[in-house]
């Protein structure tokens, strides 16, 4: 238990810690690439606006532009509106006429594009707007119908995006990975205090388990002596006798429980026919399910060895088994199947339900005590420690158990070993 504790600390901080990155580092790159876009769909605006040219103004000296008389530091962020920008930008344009034919290419305000180039980029334009490459393109049409294709060279702009996105990315794994030792670290700490209340509750189970064995045995005995004395059945003995068996039953699978909980129980590992103790699981609860009329049927392959501690692994077995002829209704059906897969078992229960059970009642299906139905406790008999048991035997054997309903009224129980 507490190393699930341990292991969900983990994972819940691990995760928190990835969102707040993904959000903070994939919002940065996304609107530094917004950026770009938007910052070449300008010049290209510009530019169509301009039958391909920058506007006279931006590329004469002594422009009149009020925008230009401001000083550096209203101007600060327009570089749209730069003197420079006409020659810092590099652009060729491809012109089509009505008829799709190309016209012209004018590469002169690039280097890296020959005129043959930029009318075989030209030819793959298949939206209004979009990249190829490095660059950045938009369609117009001129008043003459005439179609121009105008491409910017982002490939500076872009570079400083990727640098940007990679840097970002290797930072934020080695955040992740830095806070990752952390928490683990840190975690032993967290949950220090839950581990050592549930170690003292499972010392108080066990050691108050032992003590209470020894009265109960006495009551028993004295039952006992006292029916003798009277010679004759006596209906307030007969009860004490039968509830002083309940508490005994209920002391000693605490106790077992608190053993296999702390892994102090003496499990004798070696290679075990389960197909076997599976048939014979099955064998010691059919008769009680045809008495109350439930449908019992079992699918067990054959031959399934695996090593194990056999007498936990049929107890594992009939209280699933138990478990499901206890809460199946008259009339209903109960399937116990066990197959193999590698060097792992799958033991699956299945059986029928009066109501649908999910949501919090499987969260807490192997909680100690707990019931889904308690209208139903004087009826099923039992302690609700069944299927703690259950889970404490799974883990014991490094697997794993789990309880699934898929909002129907049945439940099945499978675990793995």
């Amino acid at each position: 238990m507490i190393r699930r504790l341990r292991l969900k600390f983990i994972m819940t901080a691990f995760l928190a810690v990835l969102a707040v990155l993904v959000v903070l580092v994939g919002g940065i790159n996304v609107s530094n690439y917004v950026n770009v876009v938007r910052d070449s769909d300008k010049v290209l605006g510009m530019l169509a606006d301009n039958d391909g040219r920058f506007p006279d103004r931006m590329t004469r000296p002594g422009n009149e532009d009020p925008a230009q008389d401001r000083p550096p530091e209203e101007r600060r962020g327009e570089r749209i509106d730069s003197p420079e920008l006409a020659f810092e930008t590099r652009y060729f344009t491809v012109r089509y006429d009505a008829d799709g034919n190309v016209i012209s290419a004018d590469t002169e305000k690039v280097s890296a594009v020959s005129e043959d180039k930029a009318i075989e980029l030209a030819g793959r334009v298949s939206d209004p707007e979009g990249f190829i490459g490095e660059y950045r393109y938009m369609c117009t049409y001129t008043s003459d119908g005439e179609r121009l294709i105008i491409f910017c060279d982002r490939g500076v702009s872009l570079a400083n995006f990727r640098s940007f996105r990679n840097s970002s990315i290797l930072l934020s794994l080695l955040t992740l990975l830095i806070v990752g030792i952390v928490i683990f670290l840190v975690s032993g700490l967290a949950v220090r205090p839950v581990a050592e209340a549930y170690d003292k509750q499972k010392r108080f189970i066990s050691d108050a388990g032992h003590e209470i064995k020894t009265p109960l045995a006495v009551i028993k005995a004295d039952t006992e002596v006292l029916g003798m004395e009277m010679g004759e059945d006596n209906e307030w003995l007969s009860d004490i006798s039968k509830q002083t068996d309940r508490l005994t039953e209920l002391t000693n699978d605490l106790i077992a429980l608190s053993k296999m909980e702390e892994g102090s129980a003496a499990l004798i590992m070696e290679e075990t026919d389960v197909s076997a103790l599976a048939a014979d699981a099955v064998d010691s609860v059919k008769a009680l399910a045809m008495i109350q009329n439930k449908e019992l049927t079992s699918g067990i392959e054959d031959g399934v060895r695996i090593t194990c501690d056999r007498k936990s692994v049929y107890e594992l077995m009939s209280i699933l088994l138990d478990n499901a002829v206890k809460y199946c209704p008259e009339g209903g059906k109960i399937g116990f199947s066990l197959t193999s897969a590698g060097k792992k078992v799958h033991i699956s229960v299945t059986n029928d339900t009066d109501e649908v059970i999910e949501g919090e009642a499987l969260d807490h299906i192997f909680d100690r005590f707990y019931r889904t139905d308690s209208s139903r406790n004087s009826e099923t008999g039992g302690f609700g420690i069944g299927l703690s048991m259950a889970l404490a035997i799974t883990e014991a054997h490094h697997g794993r158990i789990s309880a699934t309903s898929e909002g129907i009224r049945s439940i099945t129980f499978t675990a793995v070993i």
